[in-house]
């Protein structure tokens, strides 16, 4: 005996012949009240009598589908006469999916999901501007079809990703978030509150919409192939224009008292609107994070406004960073407690958040470089987007400084704007426009406000990453020169950035300062003397911090950047020309070059210790993988074994065994991050790696290594290997006794044979020069 609703359904089949056969308004009626019956019966689910089975397995989805497609009459949304039965077709459709695989399927297989999103475009094309605050007017019985059509999507997706898959495919979130976010614009109601019908059920079917298309929206994401990817950088000026709305103006349309606070659904509004804003703000964050063709669009969007149909979308986002406050309607309801007030107040700080960090990926991308800066502009050099994040900055400083307990400084804008520009000053010519008028910005990030001991972190990072980009991009004068004015070597070293207490969360901002200090002393000997030598009152020096970091850090990155510091400082002195006029006249001048010469062989001797040659010995032995590094370290020995104090250190630190040697293995130098994880590389490593070498026991054994040139982790060029050579070239000019013969006992026989591999080259090129600078050693060695 077939049940009721197995009968409900073959009426539901023969009326579908009727209506294929004519048109007829009683039978579109009796359609509805049928379906509306079968939607009810579907409502509970029984253990005994699975009917959600067995009407999935009937012609009921295909009777849905065709009689749904015939309600349209051959348009895109129904008229007023056919919407009753439209909804109860819907209602059926959307039980009988619910928690339902098997019916999922069948509902695809006969196409019904595709003509839901259908109807949902078809409405979609009544909107005029996705940037209205006004709502799309509606009657009430299309908006529960609108609500009831996304509660089908929503059941049909949840869990299943045949349906999710295929609504991607046809642009749903798009078309899906269009619709919703026009039929309710977050904070219109308190604007444009009279809509058609009764006032309370308008604006309950409204919020309702908004919140179940956020629902699916979210199930449309959450599948296990790259969703993001499949969503059009579109749907970004639909999603930006509900910032707007959380930015107070004096533009701003008069608030109406039509929609009371003492009303529960004044609450209930509330509520909507933050659900929206948050929504809104973490996809636009998961879009900027995931989808490079969106960051592109964002920042191609600030200089074209066409790029998103005239809606300001990267502007917008700014603002509401900026601008955007807590909502005074948020307090002048009784109904919505402080706990409640507070909890969004927290939310509404992780949106802007969430968008400091859609910001800072999109200048982090780099085709954005040239599309975000722009030179055209006169008196804004950089363009509005660079001169932005100018002014964040300074104004952070100047409101700290004129702080008197009301409003906080927003450090917010300063981190946003740091790690910003840093993604864009990796260009000469772009530091050299943040360091010139009327920018000016080096005598800013030196601000106590900004690298103070007392500066939280995440700030720090930022203006620490920004000085970093700088310093690297060119060792020009014309960018060192402003850094070196603005005393900033000194500026970071007192930051506290490289103290102990620092060590658990600032390993990339320690990194970064490294970073700094390094191409500083490289580009000018006074930043060399400023680390180096100490000063009154001050302190042990920025060099004394950094080598103190290396001892007791883990980290191979921070071992190898902290050495490398060591390696420019002593290249920097080393090779300083400091011209002496050789007439007794007392000038100015003479008296600033005679300071200068005093400071360097001042400096000099500071270096030449053992702490100094043994952590360059270091270098050179854990750095098997990078010739770079090898080469470097190798250099500075030389350099030091120039002098007679340096030369028994470098031999001592050449044969000691060393104390701690990580891996070369274990990690590579790490990249120093501005963004979310955007900055260039500390050391551009080889791509392939040939094998690994065993850790040696002394640098010494890395020497041989390098000799040999076989079987190592990465090839050594000719230039590596000459530079060994003038190493021990080098150390065997001095009398060093007994350390010299072991050394000589170690080497010797690989630079004989070394000659013999080498003896039929020909005396040119590099590798004949390898073969006499070996040959010289020999020779130089042999009295030892």
């Amino acid at each position: 005996m077939s049940s009721p609703a197995i009968e409900l359904e073959s009426e539901l089949s023969h009326l579908l012949l009727q209506v294929r056969a004519s048109e007829s308004k009683v039978s579109w009626h009796e359609i509805g009240i049928v379906a509306h019956d079968i939607a009810n019966a579907l409502r509970t689910k029984d253990a005994d009598n699975d009917l959600h089975t067995t009407l999935g397995g009937t012609a009921l989805p295909n009777t849905l589908t065709a009689l749904f497609t015939l309600s349209l009459h051959g348009g895109s949304i129904p008229d007023d006469a056919h919407t009753t039965p439209m909804l109860e077709l819907l209602r059926v459709a959307a039980n009988l999916c619910l928690d339902h695989d098997a019916n999922r399927g069948v509902l695809l297989e006969a196409g019904f999901p595709q003509a839901v999103i259908s109807l949902i475009e078809g409405y979609a094309e009544l909107v005029s501007s996705p940037s209205s605050l006004q709502p799309l007017p509606l009657a009430i019985p299309h908006l529960k079809v609108i609500r009831t059509a996304i509660g089908v999507l929503l059941n049909a997706c949840v869990g299943y990703d045949p349906i999710k898959d295929r609504l991607l495919s046809l642009e749903a979130v798009l078309t899906i978030l269009k619709l919703s976010v026009s039929i309710y614009p977050p904070g219109s109601w308190q604007v444009y509150p009279s809509q058609m019908g009764d006032l309370n059920e308008t604006w309950t079917l409204r919020s309702g919409i908004s919140n179940w298309a956020w629902r699916t929206i979210t199930e449309l994401r959450d599948v296990k192939e790259e969703s993001l990817l499949k969503i059009s950088p579109s749907v970004l000026s639909v999603l930006t224009p509900t910032l707007t709305a959380f930015i107070p103006t004096t533009s701003s349309p008069p608030i109406s008292d039509v929609i009371t606070p003492d009303l529960d659904l004044y609450h209930d509004l509330l509520r909507a609107d933050f659900d929206a804003l948050e929504e809104t703000c973490s996809l636009i964050e998961s879009l900027s994070l995931d989808v490079e063709e969106v960051r592109c669009s964002l920042a191609r969007g600030f200089q074209n406004s066409d790029e998103h149909d005239g809606v300001p979308c990267l502007q917008s986002i700014l603002a509401f960073i900026e601008e955007g406050s807590y909502p005074k309607s948020w307090r002048l309801s009784s109904l919505v407690s402080d706990g409640e007030v507070k909890r969004m107040e927290k939310g509404f700080d992780i949106c802007k958040a969430a968008l400091v960090k859609s910001v800072v990926e999109v200048a982090g991308e780099g085709s954005n470089e040239e599309v975000l800066w722009d030179d055209s502009i006169l008196g804004k050099p950089g363009g509005e987007f660079v001169s932005k994040m100018v002014q964040w900055i300074k104004e952070y400083v100047i409101s700290v400084d004129t702080f008197m307990g009301e409003s906080l400084p927003r450090d917010d804008l300063a981190i946003c704007a740091s790690l910003s520009l840093g993604n864009l000053a990796r260009r000469e010519k772009h530091a050299n426009v943040l360091l010139s008028p009327p920018h000016s910005i080096a005598l800013v990030l030196t601000s106590p406000h900004l690298l103070g001991p007392s500066v939280d972190i995440k700030l720090k990072h930022g203006i620490v990453g920004l000085l970093k980009h700088m310093a690297q991009s060119s060792s020009s004068p014309v960018v060192h020169d402003p850094l070196l004015q603005a005393d900033v070597l000194r500026h970071i070293s007192q930051s506290g950035i490289w103290d102990e207490k620092a060590d658990n969360m600032a390993e990339v901002v320690q990194l970064s300062a490294i970073g700094v200090v390094k191409h500083m002393c490289g580009a000018n000997v006074e930043n060399a003397f400023t680390l180096v030598l100490p000063q009154e009152e001050q302190g042990p020096t920025g060099l004394v911090k950094i080598m103190s970091l290396v001892r007791r850090s883990d980290s191979v990155p921070i071992k190898s950047e902290g050495t490398r510091v060591l390696v420019n400082v002593i290249k920097s002195l080393w090779s300083s020309e400091i011209p002496l006029d050789l007439s007794n006249e007392p000038t100015p001048e003479r008296e600033a070059l005679l300071s200068k010469q005093k400071k360097k062989q001042t400096a000099i001797r500071l270096m030449l210790t053992q702490e100094c040659a043994s952590a360059l010995a270091n270098l050179v032995a854990r750095s098997g993988r990078y010739p770079l590094l090898v080469n470097e370290g190798v250099v500075a020995l030389s350099l030091l074994s120039t002098q007679r104090l340096g030369a028994p250190l470098v031999l001592k630190a050449l044969l000691a065994s060393l104390v701690e040697v990580t891996s070369p293995a274990s990690t590579e130098p790490s990249s120093s991050t501005t963004s979310s994880t955007r900055s260039s590389p500390t050391l551009a490593t080889p791509s392939s790696i040939r094998g690994q070498l065993p850790v040696p026991d002394t640098a010494t054994d890395m020497l041989i290594g390098v000799l040999r040139n076989v079987d190592n982790p990465a090839n050594f060029a000719v230039e590596v290997r000459l530079n060994v050579c003038s190493l021990l070239l080098q150390l065997g000019k001095y009398n060093l006794g007994e350390g010299m013969k072991k050394l000589k006992h170690r080497v010797q026989p690989v630079l004989e044979q070394l000659v013999e591999d080498l003896k039929e080259v020909q005396i040119v090129g590099k590798e004949g020069l390898l073969l006499a600078a070996a040959k010289e050693v020999s020779k130089t060695w042999a009295s030892i």
